[in-house]
């Protein structure tokens, strides 16, 4: 199964990434949560969601905090029930969770998935940057839904895709890093599993 996965994306290992932030500039403005998921062979041979990785972000020093943005995630950075990591260890964990399933499946590097892959890319590459983090992924390519379900639905939102490929959505839990990381995981493995190519 591990080598099934392996071959499957040409060595390169599939995390699904999802990121709340306080606006669109990565340089600028902060990184307020992140979730990531790894890919994994099911038995029956089919793609399927594996762990998880969930973590609160405090806003690093400095960071910019748009109150639209904040206003439409409906995050309070600096609630105590958070329990928001500084943006180091954050991307630490992110770091030692990508290692992790590098080792377990043998995968010579990790490729971000997400819907508007190069938003949560730029995050995280912006991140490990200010946090002096090693960039645990592609360095530029990405694995994007918007553009499977485009090719394949004839959609683009992640909603309508959900709903076309009869997935689900809920707009109570969308725009939480955890819910839009885990819709966006099932989305790609389905896409994945009714695709017609085989690994050799």
């Amino acid at each position: 199964m591990i080598q099934m996965l392996k071959k499957r994306f040409r060595g390169f290992l599939p995390i699904v990434v999802d990121v709340e932030t306080a606006g669109f500039n990565a340089k600028t403005d902060a990184l307020l949560e992140i979730a990531a998921i790894n890919v994994q062979v099911s038995e029956a041979q089919l793609l399927e969601l594996g762990d998880t990785l969930h973590e609160h972000v405090a806003p690093f020093k400095g960071a910019n905090l748009n109150p639209d943005a904040l206003e439409f995630n409906q995050i309070k950075p600096f609630h105590p029930f958070r329990l928001a990591l500084n943006e180091r260890e954050a991307m630490e964990k992110l770091e030692q969770f990508v290692e992790q399933h590098l080792k377990q499946t043998g995968c010579q590097k990790a490729i971000l998935v997400g819907h508007n892959a190069h938003f949560d890319h730029s995050f995280i590459a912006a991140a490990c940057q200010r946090q002096k983090v090693k960039f645990m992924f592609h360095s530029f390519s990405t694995l994007d839904t918007v553009s499977l379900s485009a090719l394949l639905v004839g959609e683009t939102v992640l909603a309508k895709a959900l709903k076309a490929t009869k997935l689900g959505y809920d707009a109570q839990e969308a725009h939480s890093a955890l819910y839009d990381a885990t819709q966006t995981a099932k989305l790609f493995c389905h896409f994945v599993n009714h695709s017609q190519y085989q690994a050799p």
